[in-house]
């Protein structure tokens, strides 16, 4: 398989085999993904259509545990409460009924009241994508990286502020300690092209870790 990136604008990620493709091209670059891979089996997709819907999954998803998150977000639907035209008809004390912090739902009123062009991004680099989102109220980096890699698919995204993917590393590379956001950033730095795979794949070994552990 070709070691350059996916086609597409920045490298895009549509399916199983642009993963595979990735993934063959990781193990060469840096073969301690090698072992990383062949424990956790093919790596998911794990995208998400662009646009409202996807962006505000991602902001409930901050600092919760994912069944926490799940537990939110099928009570905002159930509330009918998932999409941006529903929310701009509701205050911010519904939002809370349906389970969200307060701060929380004042950036998800925030994002469903801003115009934000989801179109438009899929033109933009992705450090263009993630200055577009980050000024919006309540996201920050983690969140623009996290739609970047798995809503606009994009094959070389990256958050490395996230703790899951810091603490992978710190096991995958024997490192001393967890890696900073700013040493896992540089670390990350070889695995351009495709660091969107290399994220993926690391988060795979965190929950393998976990479960080992007995955490989840």
């Amino acid at each position: 398989m070709g070691g350059g990136p996916v086609t597409g604008a920045g490298g895009i990620i549509r399916s199983a085999g642009d993963l595979q493709q990735g993934a063959a091209w990781l193990v060469t670059r840096e073969p301690r993904f090698a072992p990383v891979l062949a424990a956790t089996g093919p790596l998911p997709l794990r995208l998400k259509p662009p646009g409202f819907a996807a962006l505000m999954e991602i902001i409930v998803s901050q600092q919760v545990s994912v069944a926490s998150a799940n537990a939110i977000r099928a009570r905002l639907a159930a509330a009918g409460l998932n999409d941006a035209a529903a929310i701009r008809a509701v205050d911010e004390a519904a939002l809370t009924a349906a389970g969200l912090s307060r701060p929380k739902a004042r950036y998800v009123s925030a994002l469903a009241h801003a115009d934000i062009d989801f179109h438009a991004l899929a033109n933009m680099t992705n450090a263009e994508a993630e200055a577009v989102l980050i000024a919006q109220k309540g996201i920050g980096p983690w969140t623009a990286q996290i739609y970047v890699m798995f809503a606009m698919g994009r094959a070389d995204g990256f958050a490395p502020g996230d703790l899951a993917l810091q603490e992978a590393a710190r096991v995958v590379f024997d490192l001393p300690a967890r890696p900073t956001a700013e040493q896992l950033a540089a670390i990350a730095q070889d695995w351009s092209p495709w660091r969107s795979v290399a994220a993926r794949a690391l988060f795979a070994y965190y929950r393998m870790l976990k479960n080992r552990e007995g955490l989840g």
